[in-house]
């Protein structure tokens, strides 16, 4: 389980630690920045798919991402006393995305090229990553340094060379094959692998969902929800049965579900509502039906991820539904780390009435964002490596 989460230099985030339970709900009015702290969380999944520089390249490059106000606000800016200026900055420039869990901690830096005549001049770098044991940076509980195309490994009290000329956009998780000695790499790796992602069901009338699809098991719901009837046909399965019925009769009382088998391997969803004489099929449902049943699948999931993250779930749902849907997500914060991004009242009431709910609430203080009551001395334990 994650247990902090460490952004530098992101957007709109200057500089933010912050601790992380096993449900974590953040919440803060427009525009304070949930959005960015998502980003980020997204671009740290990336590290270990590969892709992390192709993700920055998406969102515009490292230059329009890269935290856009001073190096440091002084008092007196904070006061009004002096307007917002540019100070002199301090080191090179570099986006720091890092985490603490329950074994290791991993960071990652990425600047800009020094020099480069390559067309790819724009193009970041990683800069620097790091390995260690425990929560806290300490040069003593280092495991795996790299430092631009040198990965270096902790045998016993002396430093093993590993790879002299890994490609600056590649992540050390990519080097795997070659670091057999450093067992920790692989297992971050297929920690960060497992985390998942839900933040866009498409529900409109030609979506994959509302047609019949080939069916074939499927304990992990696809992050577009186009494997649905298969995924709740594997709940129903291998799954918990049970869980998956009081999900549906607690927001439609009186509802049931089936999943009818077509000619052709194709899977069906067929949707009995109290009153109706015939099923409903997903190409007949509501946008916020569908929508709670592609929720109910992926948090019923067989296979629990280590961390799964839901962005605005409660886009396209009716208010009423909400409660059902919090409960929902209590009971899968029991079996992995859930991560809620939301804005709706409704949601955010529900999920804080379970004890083990840690509710971050974001807003922005001139220009970068902060967490809501967090001093200096509540931030986590956490430091960057030099």
């Amino acid at each position: 389980m994650l247990k902090t989460l460490a952004v530098a230099h992101y957007r709109s985030i200057n500089t933010l630690v912050i601790p992380l339970g096993r449900l974590n709900l953040i919440t803060g009015p427009n525009g304070s920045g949930k959005s960015n702290l998502y980003r980020a969380l997204r671009l740290l999944a990336e590290t270990a798919q590969g892709g992390v520089v192709n993700a920055l390249a998406r969102e515009g490059g490292l230059d329009s991402t890269f935290w856009a106000g001073p190096q440091t606000i002084s008092r007196r800016m904070r006061n009004g006393d002096v307007p917002i200026q540019a100070s002199v900055h301090q080191g090179p420039k570099r986006l720091r995305l890092g985490f603490a869990a329950e074994d290791f901690s991993y960071a990652i830096a990425l600047g800009l090229p020094e020099l480069s005549s390559s067309a790819f001049a724009l193009d970041p770098e990683i800069k620097r990553e790091c390995i260690w044991a425990g929560a806290v940076y300490r040069p003593a509980a280092l495991l795996v340094n790299r430092t631009g195309p040198v990965v270096r490994s902790r045998v016993e009290r002396t430093w093993e060379v590993l790879a002299q000329h890994t490609p600056t956009f590649d992540s050390l998780f990519d080097q795997v094959g070659s670091l057999s000695s450093s067992p920790e790499v692989l297992q971050l790796r297929e920690f960060i692998r497992r985390w998942r992602f839900y933040d866009h069901f498409r529900s409109d009338a030609d979506a994959p969902v509302r047609q019949p699809q080939l069916g074939t098991r499927t304990p992990v719901l696809h992050h577009d929800g186009r494997d649905l009837a298969a995924a709740l046909q594997t709940i129903l399965e291998i799954g918990d049965p049970q869980a998956l019925h009081t999900a549906i009769s607690d927001a439609f009382p009186g509802a049931r579900l089936h999943i009818q088998p077509l000619q052709g391997a194709r899977f069906a969803i067929e949707f009995y509502q109290e009153g109706l004489l015939r099923p409903l099929s997903a190409a007949e449902l509501s946008d916020g039906t569908l929508r709670y049943l592609l929720l109910v699948a992926a948090l019923l999931t067989p296979r629990p991820p280590t961390l799964m993250v839901l962005n605005e779930p409660e886009t396209s749902l009716h208010p009423d539904l909400l409660p059902a849907l919090a409960r929902l997500i209590i009971r899968a914060s029991h079996e992995c780390q859930v991560w809620v991004v939301s804005h709706a009242s409704r949601l955010i009431a529900a999920l804080q009435q379970d004890p083990g709910c840690n509710a971050i609430v974001l807003e922005k203080n001139i220009g970068q964002t902060e967490v809501v009551g967090q001093g200096i001395l509540d931030e986590p334990a956490w430091r960057w490596p030099d």
